[in-house]
This record gives C-alpha cells, sequence and structure tokens, in this order.
C-alpha cells in the first residue's frame, strides 16, 4: 500500500483519514463502558509495562523539573477518576501514572513518575480534561530509541 501510494499516486492520496474533534473529546464516561479484562503478560509474547520502559533505557536526569505537569491537582481525582475512572492510569503505555491512597478527601491522588516517560505524549493528547502539561524535559532525557 506504501508503495502504491508514493509512486503510483506520487503521495497524492484521494482518502486520508481525518476527525472532526480533537482525540480526548471522544472518550466515554466509565458508566457507558464495560470493563476489558486483559491477560496477564506471559513474559514470551506479552510484557508488563515496567519490563518494557526497562527496555526503552529511558534516563532522565534527577535533578532537573518534572516535564509533566498538572494545571490543576484536584481535576485527576475528582474529574477523571470520578467520571472516567482514571483513564491516566491506562493509556499511559509506560505507567507513568498511577492513583495512589491519599490523605485527603477522596481518599487517593495521582503520582506522576516522569522518569519513566518514554515521550511517546499520549497524555497530551488522551486526557479528557486537557489537564497534563508536557514540556521538553531539560537535558536531552528520555529514551535511547537509537539503541532498541
Amino acid at each position: 500500500m506504501n508503495g502504491i501510494e508514493q509512486f503510483l499516486l506520487k503521495g497524492n492520496v484521494p482518502r486520508t483519514l481525518h476527525r472532526d474533534k480533537p482525540d480526548h473529546s471522544y472518550l466515554k464516561p466509565a458508566a457507558e463502558c464495560k470493563p476489558i479484562v486483559y491477560p496477564k503478560p506471559d513474559g514470551k509474547l506479552t510484557f508488563d509495562r515496567l519490563s518494557s520502559v526497562f527496555i526503552s533505557n529511558t534516563n532522565h536526569e534527577e535533578h532537573q523539573p518534572s516535564h509533566l505537569t498538572l494545571r490543576d491537582a484536584s481535576v485527576p481525582v475528582q474529574v477523571n477518576l470520578a467520571k472516567y475512572a482514571g483513564p491516566e492510569a491506562r493509556y499511559c503505555p509506560a505507567g507513568v501514572y498511577e492513583f495512589v491512597p491519599a490523605d485527603t478527601p477522596e481518599g487517593q491522588r495521582l503520582q506522576i513518575n516522569a522518569q519513566n516517560c518514554v515521550h511517546c505524549k499520549t497524555c497530551d493528547i488522551k486526557d479528557p480534561t486537557q489537564n497534563i502539561v508536557w514540556i521538553t524535559p531539560e537535558g536531552g532525557g528520555g529514551p535511547n530509541y537509537t539503541n532498541m
């Protein structure tokens, strides 16, 4: 298909995929969806998230500011967790976002493990409230894609 597109059509494809709304606006509330039960990783064909992050050789300087911040720290628990069942904990392929127990009225808070980030920017695209701010990290840190 790529050869047809490039050589035969010279890159002028008559149809492409277009959306009329941003990707995050398509997320449905958790009450409208059935939970998906995924099989456990077998270690041969499928692997857990942290093993895959380890293989990416991700490295961030210890003493730099986090490149992942929140516009409003209350939104992940009060809106995303309450309405969408905390999609941050599922859409991030590196497991950067996790809800942990906390001494708050809600009983949980969003923990950001920015050192695991593989710079895919999924959080910038999929966050339903667009509350996560992704900026380029200092010092050129991140995954070592050239050695993968």
